[in-house]
């Protein structure tokens, strides 16, 4: 069964956990945002008296009401069996000093006669033929291993039963029970005795998920479950608590002071979640920022999202940036950056959030030009020369790889290997990535220019630059003058995409902002803007990628609609700015996540909920909202 939506997403430093909107445990990362997923299924449920198993994320009975605990990832999900009567609150958060995601229950028995409950837990991690897992029950504790780490499941309360090896041939009929206590399954189950409910009684139930990388035996993880079970919970729950409080205040960095009304309530809900959001999707050793929690781990639909694509942080960094994350973002460029560069100047297409090399199928020569742009971005925030020192080797790595690129694209010599485009749709020379570099050399002078007091000593070096500055700007002239006569379609009375094709495409407007090879207002781009409205604003209100999109059949993109709306704001059409955001505010899930896509039909978020880039074009378009004064 495909797992294709994360409607809740919680987290610490080490591990990252999704949930379904009925509370499903879906995934589990240790200890990277993005490596490893450990879980296969997490399926929780009762024998109510004589009942077969009610399982609480699915069962025809139940009725849910989910809610993070207000400016936290903390998420509580309300379950109601109408058919027993049986109220249960599910409340589920990560340890901030531990890697122990806490599973608490609340039972009440509304009913008018007792109810007999057996809790239940089905458990199934990922297996695979070079790293097969098996299930051992031990100390009251069910551990799900393989090579690489053991999954502790545990309570402070006695197991009733346990069984390793083919639990689900009897768990619908509400029993686990077998003989053996070691075995080569990759899916166990538990279960636990909770007594008599009492009409009107309730009752708490606290289960624990403990992650272990296997390094010290198995001595030492009994041990270390043994000390989790004297933790004391409450305490534990109060300091999750007080820390993203604490980090949700830390980083408000717009200071939202706006009137309070039922939209001003959703932007505050979708500006609060951006920031909880990236703190689950940014690697703390490395600054490698993941561009989503993974939706579709066997690729049957796309090439996956756990994972870091330089031009997509580089976007993120810039939200960050406004959220007061500068630390987050200078490890990014400083350690990230440095660690993915090749040899050659360049980016690849993506990365594992720690820095090794991801799967990929080609190159985009935007991710190379975003990384410059975005430095010299960052350094406009923080105003510190160091910053741009430690990253000038770098950056001058990156332009001699750009510099063979496009002089290669202008001389038209097809000495390198074609460049996908932005959407990685197409390979061939795009305006979009034509733009990113023309963005990159202009960053690159103004960064030679701050630092030029770093050149008065050495006159060799100074020189260098200086004919180094001059030769980006006559590359730039002739960049330009490229783009004027290559994309630019006299009979359509418009930019074209790509040099085959034409088609209309919201990426072009990446050669106005953040670019700024044009201005907003040309006669050019004004004409351009005309057919993209003409071409890729669907009936709802929301703006597709371009022309003949088929990706998930073609719907509206949150990114290309506050494109639209960054773009309005540049020309100073705030009655179209303010339409295309409030369609993003109408269309984000109820936890205010942001997703990748819009279903018209539906008008809910789409695919890809929580998608970092979605976030931060939100975010600096709220910015520019509240400069301008319009919401």
């Amino acid at each position: 069964m495909e797992k294709y939506y994360n409607d809740a997403i919680i987290g610490n430093t080490n591990i990252v956990a999704s949930y379904t909107k009925q509370g499903e445990l879906l995934r589990m990362y240790y200890p990277n945002r993005d490596y490893k997923q450990i879980i296969d299924f997490f399926h929780t449920g009762l024998k109510i008296n004589d009942s077969a198993v009610v399982y609480l994320h699915q069962d025809i009975n139940n009725m849910y009401n989910q809610y993070y605990e207000e400016e936290t990832n903390i998420l509580n999900t309300e379950i109601f069996n109408t058919y027993f009567n049986l109220k249960i609150l599910q409340t589920d958060y990560v340890a901030i000093k531990e890697n122990i995601l806490v599973k608490k229950y609340k039972l009440t028995n509304e009913n008018t006669i007792d109810l007999n409950l057996n809790f239940l837990v089905h458990s199934g991690v990922v297996s695979s033929p070079n790293n097969r897992a098996s299930g051992l029950c031990k100390n009251d504790t069910l551990m799900q291993y393989n090579h690489d780490y053991t999954m502790c499941i545990f309570s402070k309360e006695k197991l009733l039963s346990s069984q390793i090896n083919n639990t689900k041939a009897n768990i619908q009929e509400g029993y686990v029970k077998d003989k053996d206590y070691v075995g080569m399954s990759a899916d166990s189950g538990i279960s636990y005795d909770l007594g008599v409910l009492k009409p009107k009684q309730t009752r708490e139930f606290e289960l624990y998920i403990y992650i272990d990388d296997s390094k010290n035996g198995l001595d030492s993880i009994e041990k270390t479950v043994d000390r989790i079970r004297k933790l004391d919970f409450r305490t534990e729950y109060e300091a999750v608590k007080k820390y993203w409080k604490k980090y949700l205040k830390d980083h408000n960095g717009l200071e939202l002071d706006i009137a309070d009304t039922p939209k001003t309530r959703k932007i505050k809900e979708i500006y609060t979640r951006t920031i909880l959001l990236y703190a689950l999707l940014v690697n703390n050793e490395t600054g490698g920022i993941s561009a989503a929690v993974e939706i579709d781990e066997t690729l049957s639909k796309c090439g996956g999202y756990d994972y870091c694509w330089p031009r997509d942080a580089v976007f993120i960094t810039y939200a960050m940036d406004i959220l007061k994350m500068k630390k987050e973002v200078e490890k990014f460029y400083k350690t990230f950056c440095k660690t993915t560069q090749s040899r050659n100047g360049m980016w690849e297409q993506r990365f594992f959030t720690d820095g090794r090399l991801a799967p990929c199928w080609g190159y985009q020569i935007d991710e190379t030009a975003s990384v410059i742009f975005g430095i010299y971005n960052h350094y406009k925030e923080i105003k510190d020369t160091k910053f741009l020192k430690d990253s000038l080797k770098m950056c001058e790595k990156a332009m001699n790889f750009l510099k063979k690129y496009i002089t290669d694209v202008l001389e038209e010599t097809h000495k390198i290997n074609v460049s996908y485009d932005l959407w990685e749709m197409h390979e061939g020379v795009s305006l979009y990535s034509i733009a990113s570099i023309f963005a990159a050399f202009t960053a690159m002078i103004k960064i030679y220019e701050a630092l030029k007091e770093e050149f008065t000593k050495n006159r060799v070096k100074q020189e260098n630059v200086n004919k180094e500055k001059e030769l980006l700007r006559e590359m730039n002239v002739k960049i330009k003058e490229y783009v004027l006569t290559n994309f630019y379609d006299e009979n359509k009375k418009s930019f074209g995409r790509n040099l085959e094709d034409k088609n209309i495409d919201i990426s072009i407007l990446g050669a106005v902002t953040p670019f700024e090879m044009f201005t907003a207002k040309e006669k050019k781009i004004t004409n351009t803007v005309e057919r993209i409205n003409m071409t890729l604003r669907t009936y709802t209100g929301g703006y597709k990628r371009f022309e003949d999109d088929h990706y998930n059949n073609g719907k509206p993109w949150v990114i290309a609609t506050l494109w639209m709306a960054n773009y309005y704001l540049e020309i100073g059409e705030t009655k179209k700015a303010k339409e295309c955001f409030d369609y993003c505010l109408k269309t984000s899930s109820p936890h205010g996540f942001l997703a990748e896509q819009i279903d018209n039909k539906t008008m809910k978020s789409d695919w890809v909920i929580g998608l970092g880039w979605s976030h931060a074009m939100f975010i600096i378009v709220l910015k520019k909202m509240l400069e301008q004064k319009i919401i």
